[in-house]
């Protein structure tokens, strides 16, 4: 459909809102696998090994999962609602498991199950806002979804202090190898709230019938075997997504350190506790957590002013803003030495990740084809995978050397890259600036 209507907000939100549920489910990952994978006998440098599960996993599902979605037409069901729908059982599924790991082979091949479902229940949350909204509401459909970025991550990270003011424990019993009780409830809690999500949203939207057209394009693209099709739009690749990834990739070589080590830092820094074995390592976690819950809580924030940043600055030097502020923010870690502080100079990087999750995907929008924007959103997501999985390799050989072995030095390197991201917006086309 061409001329789309403009839809209200309420239809946005709830559109939307299954993306609540799968950004809570990366939330939970994201601030306790590596305490999960500590509990469990886990070295501190071997972390970013143990993490491969989620870009390896969205390299290969998001694309696969695109070009099926372009092809796929039901009356009753739409074309993205089936994939969201399916994703988000299994990744509940998941997310019940994950806790209940005994051994670190177990957690970390839930991990890769966790990671390849929920990858595949948020590639056509994306291609939904493309779908439904005219050029002038994708501004708003992107900062809907990086609201709900904030607010999924930020209930996912106060879940520990939630929980602990009901009277459940943090600890593990003193046993080194056994996961608190907190972590998990708060992943049961995460599988309940991903379905709820996703059912209002899958419940509540209705896909636009697809032209005649459409269909055509459709039928004849099921001619041939999706990975040509796949192989087809990279080869055509717009040029603003080929000046793209370059910021996406120094973005995205950073961020994997912030998941790893951060709670790691705020332990040891704040706690003097570098180790499971420790006094206060317990502490440190639930620590690392409230500053997953401030970054969250900055991003929810300040998407709201997002759009309106954008149409003054306009897409490519407001991301470039964002990115600088979170850079800066990792830097200033070096110089602080409680947790709390600590805790607080998460806002910063959350006003960048409000931009991560929403400019890049505006500045997208607008240069790719209709009868392709599952496929190419798939793509994309190949350029946070394929950093995250470098980073994840690389890491490991330096950690102990070049890094001292110190997980706050880490992020120092996430704040650097975060600076050069920021600087390489200026080499994208203008034409990114949807106005």
């Amino acid at each position: 459909m061409e001329n789309k209507p403009k839809l209200s907000f309420k239809a946005i939100w709830a559109m939307s809102l299954g993306f609540l549920g799968v950004q809570y489910a990366f939330g939970l990952q994201q601030a306790n696998m590596s305490p999960i994978y500590r509990y469990l006998g886990a070295e501190e440098s071997t972390i970013p090994f143990l993490w491969l599960a989620g870009p390896v996993s969205g390299l290969l599902v998001q694309p696969i999962i695109g070009v099926l979605s372009d092809r796929t037409w039901s009356d009753k069901w739409g074309r993205r609602r089936p994939y969201i729908l399916v994703g988000a059982i299994m990744t509940s599924i998941a997310l019940i498991l994950m806790p209940n790991s005994t051994m670190l082979w177990h957690a970390a091949a839930l991990l890769w199950i966790l990671d390849a479902f929920a990858n595949g229940t948020m590639e056509p949350f994306r291609a939904l806002i493309t779908d439904k909204l005219n050029k002038e509401q994708r501004s708003l459909g992107y900062a809907v979804q990086s609201l709900f970025v904030g607010l999924g991550q930020i209930l996912a990270n106060l879940m520990p202090f939630i929980l602990g003011a009901l009277g459940l424990i943090y600890g593990a019993n003193g046993s080194l190898d056994a996961i608190p009780l907190f972590v998990k409830l708060s992943f049961y809690v995460g599988a309940g709230t991903l379905m709820i999500t996703v059912l209002i949203s899958v419940f509540s939207t209705k896909e636009y019938a697809p032209t005649q057209e459409a269909i055509e394009v459709i039928k004849k693209a099921k001619e041939s075997p999706f990975y040509h099709e796949i192989w087809e739009a990279f080869k055509e690749m717009p040029t603003t997504m080929k000046q793209l990834w370059w910021v996406k990739f120094f973005t995205w070589y950073s961020l994997p350190l912030m998941w790893q080590y951060y709670s790691l830092t705020v332990a040891r820094v704040g706690f003097d506790a570098s180790s499971p074995s420790m006094p206060g390592f317990d502490e440190g976690i639930k620590y690392g957590n409230l500053g997953f819950s401030v970054f969250s809580g900055a991003c929810l924030l300040f998407s709201l002013l997002l759009p309106k940043l954008a149409n003054t600055l306009g897409n490519r030097k407001t991301h470039a803003f964002c990115l600088s502020i979170g850079g800066i923010g990792f830097i200033l870690m070096q110089f602080v030495d409680t947790a709390l502080s600590l805790v607080g100079m998460m806002t910063f990087v959350g006003i960048a990740w409000s931009s991560i999750m929403s400019m890049p995907y505006v500045m997208l929008s607008g240069a790719i084809p209709k009868h392709r924007i599952g496929v190419y959103m798939g793509l994309f997501n190949s350029f946070i995978v394929i950093p995250q999985i470098l980073s994840m390799l690389t890491v490991p050989l330096f950690y102990n050397s070049i890094l001292l072995g110190d997980p706050r030095n880490a992020l120092l390197l996430a704040g650097i890259f975060l600076l050069v991201a920021a600087f390489l917006n200026r080499y994208i086309n203008k034409d990114a600036e949807l106005k």
